[in-house]
């Protein structure tokens, strides 16, 4: 049976563990799939192994984990209170390091001497090398212990760059003290400084790291709050306060003004104004009265409703935002996917290049030959560390699914996110769409003197179609009249039969197929459609009966969206099952570049597959049943959020409000997040192509300069951090659906 665990990772420092980790869980059986995650520390594994397999195999590969409990509010709160202990560790690390560091370098940068030349000198050097000693443990341990670990397993990574550095640096250092004798003089210098100021630095880059990751989880914290803690259940003539926990599916539960709504719900009794901004963004507070649907975190502003839990606990669409968030914040597109690929060779290569450099400075360098060689290898060593890499792409998602949550859009995972950000052809359905999906009959034509109210009420009164909806309120009240052999034709209408003769209501394939002429009506159809309406044909036999014009209204935003849709240089295509003539006085109108118009709903697949034939990648923004298998073809398909299960269980990204404003900012928030993790990685590649050169003394020959480890360890530090507040400018979006 399959499961998804969730664990919290201990001792996991850069992509390298990451690789390893990965590596190790795919090694387990009944794994399907595992992510682990860089930026929150966490594994996210599907299959059928259990937790503890998972984590002995974790443990095995030289980290620990533990499982989270699933209930997601106690597990953030775990995991800031464990981020806050190791943050407060972080801190008294670094202050230990530097503490001793600083001191020490200024004595060399003011003229202190740097060497051993008298007995006393070397006591209190062989002093000063124990307490560095006693600090580089203290405060660098986790450093020493990561890289023994990766060791035993034939690994390495970032611990073992920074131990490697520090340790030679050290160990070189009471060399000269111990055996003076061993080394030329001027090849005497003490590196202590470099050591435990590498380690505070170090730290110092991890803590302010650790202090900006915290905030790349508020999108999801913010969801978190939304939870209502309590609910007031009516059971019997009793009404009483209990935890949401405890509330059954249903129950019957009173919600009075200004609380939050506590589990998903239908309203038996009441009404009132509900805002559901904190779900969908739209900011107008919603009319809920009997029979209207309830979503578990919206927020009852004005009335009192007594309604039905429907959906409790993990079953709310709140839970299953949180859940989708949580995974996709978890994923990774393609091109972190590089990173990864690259940063598991990278630790290795690295030591080779140290290597190699150290003894071409050891063999042909100036003198003090000994001396500079070291410098080069703990520079080389601490300057390479990938931690930067690591973080680059899994930061950016991080904030930027958070950011799409918070603007209404919730994206199914990171390559659907990386997908959206480069397409160039975007595709619309009009019904529910462009349109409000709420059809009315502004017209009607006859061309019979018998009351067609009772058989439009009998062919339409068991159909769902929003056509139908129109007609039959524009029917009203009457008796419907009595009808044999009714059947449903898919993209073109309804047929029944009426004292043996066949009663069609359709479109004008519908009419075509029954050979019906339709001349009488003709002018009366040309008009409909130049205004945008659809027209709609009643007959009986081979006579016309009626022409209806349906015009479902234009959504008052949408042209606002469509044209900032045009300005990110998308070409917009209207896909429509309405006639050519109508669907073409609704793309003039709103300014859309193609229209592709009688498909039927089999068809809007293939014209999909089409379009993408054609060179261009396609996403397509639906929220019907019929819209399902061209959700599904197109390179990213975003489903209305007010629309079908269907439809959104077949897209990459559901749009929690009805308004394409959404899909605006889906898609500025895409660009912004991929161009956001390009920038990292490029400044991480920068960073360590330019770094070790650097390191390994390139200038060296035309200016005769060297790079400090201390340096080394600074500029290390401070890439990491880069790349984390670098990823949390996404946090400061502001997008068209929000206005």
């Amino acid at each position: 049976m399959s499961q998804h665990v969730h664990l919290a990772l201990l001792g996991v420092s850069c992509a390298g563990c990451v690789r390893a980790i990965e590596k190790a869980l795919d090694g387990v059986d009944g794994v399907d799939q595992a992510q682990v995650n860089l930026a929150d520390r966490s594994a996210h594994i599907d299959g059928s192994a259990d937790s503890a397999t998972l984590i002995s195999a974790i443990q095995a590969a030289g980290y620990d984990a533990r499982e989270l409990s699933g209930d997601d509010e106690s597990d953030l709160d775990t995991q800031a209170q464990a981020e806050a202990a190791h943050l407060k560790k972080l801190w008294w690390q670094c202050g230990a390091g530097l503490a001793l560091g600083v001191p020490l370098m200024l004595w060399g940068l003011l003229g202190g001497e740097m060497m051993a030349i008298s007995p006393t000198s070397r006591l209190v050097w062989g002093l000063i090398g124990l307490v560095t000693l006693a600090i580089m443990v203290l405060a660098g341990g986790h450093f020493y212990r990561g890289a023994f670990k990766a060791f035993g397993h034939h690994q390495a990574n970032m611990d073992t760059l920074i131990a490697l550095g520090t340790g030679a640096a050290w160990l070189y250092s009471m060399a000269v003290l111990l055996l003076p004798q061993s080394f030329p003089g001027e090849a005497r210098h003490l590196y202590f400084e470099a050591s435990v100021m590498i380690v505070g630095l170090i730290n110092l880059g991890q803590a302010l790291e650790a202090r900006a990751r915290g905030k790349t989880s508020q999108a999801l914290r913010r969801l978190l709050d939304l939870k209502a803690k309590t609910a007031r259940v009516i059971r019997g003539k009793q009404e009483s306060d209990i935890p949401v926990a405890a509330v059954a599916k249903g129950d019957k539960l009173r919600l009075r003004p200004g609380e939050t709504v506590p589990v998903d719900g239908e309203v038996v009794e009441g009404s009132g104004l509900v805002n559901e901004s904190m779900l969908t963004g739209e900011p107008l507070a919603q009319e809920k009265a009997a029979g209207a649907s309830l979503k578990a975190g919206t927020l009852l502003e004005k009335g009192t409703l007594v309604f039905t839990a429907t959906g409790v606990g993990k079953d709310t669409a709140l839970a299953r935002i949180i859940e989708q968030v949580k995974k996709a914040q978890g994923s990774r597109p393609s091109i972190g996917r590089l990173a990864d690929n690259i940063a598991a060779v990278f630790v290795p290569v690295v030591m080779v290049l140290a290597l190699v450099a150290t003894l071409v400075w050891y063999n042909l360098g100036p003198a003090p030959a000994v001396s500079h060689a070291l410098v080069v290898l703990t520079s080389v060593l601490i300057i390479a560390c990938p931690c930067a890499l690591g973080l680059a792409t899994p930061m950016s998602v991080m904030v930027g699914v958070g950011k799409a949550a918070e603007a209404g859009v919730l994206i199914r995972n990171g390559e659907a996110l990386q997908t959206l950000s480069h397409i160039d052809t975007l595709v619309l359905d009009k019904t529910g769409t462009l349109t409000e999906g709420k059809p009315q009959v502004v017209e009607v034509n006859t061309f019979t003197d018998t009351d067609i109210k009772p058989l439009v009420k009998a062919l339409e009164q068991g159909s769902e179609h929003p056509l139908a909806s129109a007609l039959l309120e524009w029917a009203g009240e009457v008796e419907a009249a009595a009808l044999h052999d009714f059947d449903t034709l898919a993209g073109k209408g309804v047929k029944a039969s009426l004292d043996g003769a066949p009663l069609l209501l359709g479109n004008h394939k519908l009419m075509a197929q029954y050979h019906i002429a339709l001349d009488a009506g003709e002018s009366a159809t040309n008009a409909m459609m130049e205004q945008g309406a659809t027209p709609v044909y009643l007959a009986r036999g081979d006579a016309l009966l009626a022409v209806f014009a349906v015009a479902d209204p234009i959504k008052h935003d949408t042209q606002a969206a469509l044209d900032g849709l045009k300005k990110q240089g998308l070409r917009l295509v209207l896909l429509s099952g309405d006639r050519q003539g109508t669907a073409e006085a609704v793309a003039r109108k709103l300014g859309i570049d193609e229209v592709i118009a009688e498909v039927l709903p089999e068809q809007k697949a293939e014209t999909i597959t089409r379009l993408q034939s054609e060179g261009r990648s396609v996403a397509m923004v639906g929220d019907g049943i019929n819209d399902a298998p061209a959700l599904a073809a197109a390179n990213v398909g975003m489903a209305m959020g007010t629309g079908t299960d269907v439809a959104m269980e077949s897209a990459d990204l559901t749009l929690m409000r009805g308004s394409l404003l959404v899909v605006e900012d889906a898609i500025a928030i895409s660009r912004a997040t991929i161009g956001n993790i390009k920038q990292n990685l490029f400044g991480a590649f920068i960073y360590n192509s330019l770094g070790i050169p650097l390191a390994a003394g390139l200038l060296y020959p035309f200016t005769g300069w060297l790079l400090s480890p201390v340096v080394a360890g600074a500029a290390m530090a401070l890439s990491s951090v880069t790349v984390v507040s670098n990823a949390n400018r996404l946090r400061f979006f502001k997008g068209a659906g929000k206005a």
